[in-house]
């Protein structure tokens, strides 16, 4: 085993006209969930409980679409999802459709740990919710007045707005990438818009076991009870004793791909180092679809991957490497 270690997303795909001062917004919080999720690892918390921790705070904050700050259906509502897998036994549980479960990825680990199930939705995730005494609030807590100026923009559009998934040339992995100069086109108009994205997190504890989370409001003028891949364990996040994976992005594409779990299958069945599966997942299985993934193994790796323009993206192991980034 080398250590402990995390990795933390705010979403794949940026604006690449994203002002300077929100850049630095985003890398501040990431940093201070990475700090979060240090000092957990650091106590010897197991890496279920860091993820879960690290999550909860992304969830409340409204910058990144999770929780408070999440992208609104066509209705003008939040409806929210998340899941949370633990790599030993590849314990896992999932949300989708809840509307005032303050934070989701508890409630998905309430389902993992308290309930006969590994998924619960709309009604009866939020039943379950209430059972479980949980934090509610009402539905308007989630909603920001930026989120609801972009959802008027996504409608102007006539399109259900992704976050900005330019592009750049080829594969880029955590030590590669560049900011694309060419503007947002959608529908022949130009979006200048920030759009908030997937949250994430994965960390392998000093024990070696692997966890990951992944949280989302999921995408701008989505219709009413669309499921992505986040709360799709597998899809959108796997956890297993080789590795702990979350991904973001374009979640019709990452479910075809089933993304998560096959940098776990590449690693068991081809021998892959953590790394060269995340590559080889991002450029093989997403056709041409636009994502992202972030990624740590029981050795105490950290890895990344993206076909978009920038991911926003952390990491840090116990030998003390750490990195915050968007682009490169």
């Amino acid at each position: 085993m080398g250590g402990w270690a995390i990795a933390v997303h705010g979403g794949a795909g940026v604006d690449p006209n994203l002002p300077r001062e929100r850049q630095e917004e985003a890398k501040k919080l990431l940093t201070r969930c990475l700090q979060i999720g240090i000092s957990a690892l650091r106590s010897n918390l197991p890496a279920i409980d860091v993820v879960e921790l690290v999550v909860r705070e992304l969830e409340t904050d409204p910058l990144f679409n999770s929780g408070r700050g999440s992208a609104l259906t066509e209705n003008g509502t939040v409806e929210m999802e998340a899941s949370i897998m633990d790599g030993p036994k590849r314990r896992c549980g999932a949300v989708s459709g809840l509307t005032t479960v303050k934070n989701p990825v508890s409630l998905a680990r309430l389902v993992m740990e308290k309930s006969p199930h590994s998924y619960l939705a709309f009604s009866g995730a939020e039943e379950f919710a209430r059972q479980q005494g949980v934090e509610l609030v009402d539905n308007d807590y989630f909603i920001t007045e930026e989120n609801v100026g972009m959802l008027k923009l996504a409608k102007e559009a006539n399109s259900i707005l992704f976050d900005y998934r330019i592009p750049a040339a080829g594969l880029e992995s955590c030590s590669v990438g560049a900011a694309a100069n060419s503007p947002l086109v959608m529908n022949g108009l130009p979006i200048s818009v920030y759009a908030p994205e997937t949250v994430g997190c994965v960390a392998v504890d000093s024990e070696g076991m692997c966890a990951a989370a992944t949280s989302t409001g999921g995408l701008m003028n989505k219709k009413t009870g669309r499921i992505g891949d986040s709360p799709l364990i597998g899809s959108g996040t796997y956890a297993g004793d080789l590795c702990g994976i979350s991904c973001t992005g374009e979640g019709e594409a990452i479910i075809r791909g089933t993304l998560a779990r096959d940098v776990a299958a590449v690693m068991e069945y081809k021998g892959l180092g953590l790394q060269e599966a995340v590559d080889f997942v991002v450029k093989e299985r997403l056709d041409e679809g636009r994502a992202g993934l972030i990624a740590v193994s029981r050795d105490g790796e950290v890895a990344c991957g993206f076909n978009t323009n920038g991911m926003f993206r952390g990491f840090a192991t116990e030998d003390g490497f750490m990195e915050v980034g968007i682009w490169e």
